[in-house]
């Protein structure tokens, strides 16, 4: 059973993405573009921004910085009033390696502050005008995309994987406070999927994804109406198993897994 409306035809529909100038969130605003979406990106680094609607006609690039409240409140009610926004996506992340003897609290908190906080941001932003539109009759949908990261402790990801643990939770209490009011919510939990951030990674990266493969996995899953999007899932099943593990199991088979 589906637990959102399904979106299939996204002719016409307003999409916003946040965190889109490259990775997972340029790939699914091309392909969104691609299927006739009107497609706005944002980010911070004003060059990638431009590069995609000039790759893209029609498309929308508008800078900004998800870690500055009031610049998200403005450019969010300027995207509301010019039109309604029929999908959300916040794609926006940070990732830094790292492990609790070699704590540094300045990349504790711009993970918090990137990962979470932004995504805080953007959502008292653009709640209000989703229910609006629910109410007038659309079918909205915001989507968070977090980590199969999230699901678990593991080693190297003390700053990140909170911030993603945090974002599932985030969603799965937007879900049951939004569907019943008529906005679709979903979370994205990727596996491994080549990006800038994971680049920065020193071990080897099982089922590793494009961002291609990874958007186009994205769009099926907003294709079924899903709420939780994970991919590949010839890997991510096999971590869903060890979500169920007792600790007594999980860590000694954790610390044998990756050596750590």
């Amino acid at each position: 059973m589906s637990l959102n409306p399904a979106i299939t035809d996204w002719r016409g529909k307003r999409v916003w993405l946040v965190g889109a100038s490259s990775g997972i969130g340029r790939a699914v605003a091309a392909q969104l573009h691609a299927q006739g979406a009107q497609v706005i990106v944002s980010a911070r680094q004003q060059a990638l921004l431009a590069s995609f609607a000039h790759e893209h006609p029609g498309s929308q690039a508008v800078v900004l910085d998800v870690t500055d409240a009031q610049a998200v409140l403005d450019v969010a009610a300027r995207l509301q009033t010019e039109s309604p926004l029929d999908l959300v996506c916040y794609c926006a992340g940070h990732y830094t390696p790292m492990r609790a003897d070699a704590l540094a609290l300045p990349e504790l908190l711009r993970h918090q502050q990137v990962n979470l906080t932004g995504a805080l941001h953007v959502l008292a932003a653009v709640v209000p005008g989703l229910l609006a539109s629910a109410q007038a009759g659309r079918a909205p949908h915001l989507s968070l995309v977090a980590s199969v990261a999230g699901w678990r402790g593991l080693p190297q990801s003390l700053a990140y994987g909170p911030t993603k643990a945090a974002l599932i939770n985030l969603a799965e209490t937007l879900f049951l406070d939004l569907r019943p009011q008529g906005v679709g919510v979903s979370v994205v939990n990727p596996g491994f999927v080549d990006t800038p951030l994971t680049r920065q990674n020193d071990f080897t990266m099982p089922a590793l994804l494009t961002p291609e493969q990874a958007a186009q996995a994205m769009l099926r899953g907003w294709g079924r109406g899903a709420f939780e999007l994970h991919f590949p899932r010839r890997f991510t099943l096999w971590l869903k198993l060890l979500r169920v593990l007792p600790y007594r199991w999980y860590f000694p088979l954790v610390h044998r897994m990756t050596g750590l």
